[in-house]
């Protein structure tokens, strides 16, 4: 069974993982608008992802006689100078994210819950795939600079991610 402060925590997890989705698809749309398709079609698996993080955590809590609280989701920003700018809003806000899971091992460690570390552990491995991946584009970004044929080139590239498993 979850105590109220796990439970409370991990609620409020999965409305993050949730606006993770809904922020990467708000991106995802930004990049159609630049007919950018290769880096669209990298953020909708993206959100995708993050919306089956959200659903591990629903499940977590769920089978630990937890109730699952869904809160209203704010609205993403939808508009950004340039793909590299919104790499880089997409890496800062896996940093965030990153901060918000070691928060919660923090939490869970704190409250003796063993069963949530070790579900936690694997949020913690997922999350440095998450930042270096959005780090690797970002830097591939800013290498390309104006460099028109180097930007396709990489949302072409960007365009061959395979669907999250």
């Amino acid at each position: 069974m979850l105590n109220q402060k796990i439970q409370d925590a991990f609620n409020k997890q999965l409305n993050s993982e949730l606006f993770s989705s809904y922020l990467y698809l708000s991106m995802a749309a930004y990049f159609e608008s630049q007919n950018l398709k290769g880096m669209a079609r990298w953020m909708q698996l993206q959100a995708e992802e993050e919306h089956g993080h959200a659903l591990k955590f629903l499940t977590f809590i769920n089978d630990r006689g937890g109730r699952v609280l869904l809160t209203a989701l704010e609205g993403p920003r939808t508009e950004w100078e340039s793909p590299l700018a919104a790499f880089e809003d997409a890496y800062k806000h896996e940093c965030t994210v990153t901060g918000q899971i070691n928060d919660l091992v923090e939490l869970a460690i704190g409250e003796k819950d063993h069963a949530s570390n070790v579900f936690l552990q694997w949020f913690i491995t997922e999350q440095v795939e998450e930042e270096s991946s959005v780090q690797e584009i970002r830097d591939r970004l800013m290498t390309a600079g104006d460099n028109l044929a180097l930007l396709y080139m990489v949302d072409r590239d960007l365009g061959q991610r395979g669907a999250p498993a």
